[in-house]
């Protein structure tokens, strides 16, 4: 969990300031912060250029809603003495026209608190909650004579729901609908109704259990939300969209150990995958198809608790490596970092291209196992996607 935030603060503490400077804040920060990875720019100054997540590949237009969760059983498990667990989640999903206007990609108190939380509180946060999406508030849903696979997303730690948004509206447009939680608390900041922010009290705790703190908690919110997309009464209005036999989770970092746990505590949640996250679970038991896409080195591809857990593993499986890829290639921030003329020699990987592969191999593991779809881009190599590994035979 500490390598993690020590690994947030080293690939976004540039990017992050080279950012600000669009809207006028210094990027001397980045230059003097012991630690961070040496950067290269393609200029000696930011492009004055907004910000952009990919267009989405699929046929669909992309609807989104935000929803306010509260879980009445469950006091917070970080700050027990607030009450109830609180979530704020956002549903994307297939529209029938593209109507609406774009969603925000987070509100500017949430990246107030992310660029506070990183010591950068003189950056501009709008350079970063600026960010043009390509979701549609409240668009109407595409209507489907067959629900549709839901798909539940869950951050690093420290981090927004909003970090998935590439993925998110991608999926939604190849016709899936996605949920993406915020766990509160465990972010540097979380907007809730009125405006109130919770900030990252978990950042806060130095535990040797931290790692399966996060994990299990997250288990627990995960479990409650699909309760209220899928059970009686549902919270969202689009509810009847979704296919409750047909869930899988998909987390990047300890939302990706949280995904393999959630998948042995809750057997309603068909298919799980990591994205550069270690394992904090003893995984014996899981025997439902599952994916691990890492970036090489400890903490992903090739991280001790991957060569533990792939052994308990005994459903469907792959273990991918990609190629000069980073813990932060499989979100959004290396390719908003690319808009920015900003490039990192420790990740050769382009954004753009970490994103396209991320999109490509989450979306056949996606097709394959809740759709039924063959997809031989699991099978073995590929020429169009020369910079993934296949690990161990699955």
């Amino acid at each position: 969990m500490h390598r993690t935030r020590r690994a947030l603060i080293s690939a976004l503490l540039a990017t992050l300031t080279i950012a600000g400077t669009v809207g006028g804040a210094t990027a001397a920060t980045a230059a003097t912060t012991p630690g961070a990875t040496p950067l290269v720019t393609a200029s000696d100054e930011a492009p004055s250029t907004r910000l952009s997540l990919p267009r989405p590949t699929g046929p669909y237009p992309v609807g989104t809603s935000t929803l306010h969760l509260v879980d009445h059983d469950r006091l917070d498990p970080w700050v027990p003495e607030s009450g109830d667990r609180q979530l704020m989640v956002s549903m994307y999903y297939p529209a029938a026209v593209a109507v609406g206007r774009p969603s925000r990609y987070m509100t500017s108190d949430e990246a107030t608190a992310l660029l506070g939380g990183l010591g950068l509180g003189d950056v501009e946060a709008g350079a970063l909650s600026g960010t043009r999406t390509h979701a549609l508030v409240d668009a109407p849903p595409l209507p489907r004579p067959r629900a549709l696979p839901l798909v539940v997303l869950s951050p690093g730690f420290t981090l927004s729901r909003a970090t998935l948004t590439g993925l998110a509206e991608d999926l939604a447009s190849r016709g899936y609908v996605v949920a993406t939680v915020d766990h509160a608390h465990e972010t540097y900041g979380t907007t809730f109704p009125g405006g109130r922010v919770t900030p990252c009290v978990a950042c806060e705790v130095d535990a040797p259990d931290l790692g399966d703190r996060v994990t299990e908690g997250r288990s627990a919110d995960v479990s409650f939300v699909l309760d209220r997309l899928t059970g009686p009464n549902p919270a969202w209005h689009g509810s009847w969209l979704i296919d409750s036999s047909r869930i899988a989770m998909v987390g990047h970092s300890v939302g990706g150990a949280s995904a393999a746990r959630t998948m042995l505590e809750d057997d309603r949640v068909d298919a799980g995958a990591n994205m550069d996250g270690s394992f904090f679970t003893d995984l014996t038991g899981l025997d439902r198809p599952f994916l691990m896409l890492g970036a090489p080195g400890p903490g992903g591809a090739d991280d001790p608790s991957w060569v533990r857990e792939w052994e308990h593993l005994t459903g469907w499986k792959r273990w991918l490596a990609l190629t000069g890829s980073g813990h932060f290639s499989f979100i959004d921030f290396p390719l908003l970092a690319a808009q920015l003329g900003v490039t990192d020699p420790s990740v050769p990987l382009a954004g753009d291209r970490s994103m396209e592969i991320t999109r490509a191999y989450v979306g056949a593991f996606l097709d394959q196992h809740l759709r039924g779809r063959s997809r031989p881009l699991l099978d073995g190599p590929s020429e169009a996607f020369p910079e993934v590994t296949f690990k161990p035979a699955g």
